[in-house]
């Protein structure tokens, strides 16, 4: 198994400029691919994950707005969203990730343990945590809106170590 670093976002919210100090961040720890738990709101944010240079695999949250353009913008990037929920595997680690605003839907994922890891965003509250062998990834909220503290986190494959990262 190869160690490859994955950057966990959510919740930008259109913040441009702490979304801009989250992709330079993500470069900087040269992750190989980002997992966005949705939130984008607007379209325009594609332009500002161009930079990214790792692949980039988002879910929709409960606030993004023109999701037909938002989809076309980020695909025109040659990044993907899955829609509401998306199943990725990377060095055989099985990861779902979800917004998370149904409560209920998510809380299913976690306790059914059946995937490695599970990502979600939408309390804009980081937290890590594990349920059996399921390791629950919430890191935080990037536009900073409701904490104050913008965040992301940082997921090793090989070691699962997660860091929470402030912006």
């Amino acid at each position: 198994m190869q160690n490859i670093l994955i950057g966990v976002i959510a919740d930008t919210h259109d913040r441009l400029p702490l979304l801009d100090k989250a992709v330079k961040r993500l470069n900087e720890e040269k992750v190989k691919l980002v997992l966005h738990a949705g939130d984008y709101v607007a379209p325009f944010v594609a332009a500002h994950l161009k930079p990214l240079k790792a692949d980039l695999i988002g879910v929709f949250g409960n606030n993004d707005g023109d999701r037909d353009l938002l989809r076309k913008r980020l695909s025109d990037l040659g990044a993907e969203i899955r829609g509401k929920f998306a199943e990725v595997m990377v060095e055989g680690l099985r990861i779902g990730m979800v917004h998370g605003e149904e409560g209920e839907l998510l809380q299913s994922l976690i306790n059914v343990e059946g995937y490695d890891v599970i990502i979600h965003g939408h309390t804009h509250k980081a937290k890590i945590y594990q349920k059996g062998k399921t390791m629950i990834i919430n890191p935080g909220e990037v536009c900073g809106y409701l904490t104050g503290k913008p965040t992301m986190a940082i997921l090793d494959t090989k070691t699962l170590n997660v860091k929470i990262i402030p912006l």
